[in-house]
């Protein structure tokens, strides 16, 4: 499979695109390859190609489950020893970066949409029965 013409198009469409394409395009790293420490550069770009010409979810799942027995039979061969199955892909069902802060005890305003008696900031009591400069009933 000849991967030239594709990445040709790609870098012509980066810089149309302007600079800031360029740097999502470079900052998005590949998923990682069951077994890529096993294989060539060539194989790695081949196996991705063949990945994002499948027309169904059902025809990658195929192509991921020969290339997982393909590199269980060669990590036989070489002597070195894999996982028996590859990592979780990213997405909904792997989990990702984790579940979240879930729901919390959160800062809402409580069952009464305010801040409870006497913690607000409005006409009250006051701080105490001192004399202070008002005309009210406090020390005279």
């Amino acid at each position: 499979m000849n991967t030239r013409p594709r990445v040709l198009a790609l870098a012509l469409a980066a810089l149309l695109a302007g600079p800031g394409a360029i740097a999502t395009v470079a900052a998005q790293p590949a998923p990682p390859i069951y077994g890529s420490q096993l294989m060539t550069q060539h194989e790695r770009l081949e196996y991705r190609e063949r990945l994002r010409n499948a027309h169904t979810a059902r025809e990658r799942e195929r192509i991921r489950l020969e290339h997982h027995r393909a590199m269980q039979e060669r990590a036989r061969e070489r002597g070195v020893r894999l996982p028996d199955m590859p990592r979780p892909r990213p997405g909904p069902r792997a989990g990702g970066m984790g579940a979240g802060p879930g729901p919390g005890a959160g800062m809402g305003p409580g069952p009464r949409g305010g801040m409870g008696p006497g913690a607000g900031m409005g006409a009250g009591p006051g701080a105490g029965a001192g004399g202070g400069a008002g005309g009210g009933p406090g020390g005279r």
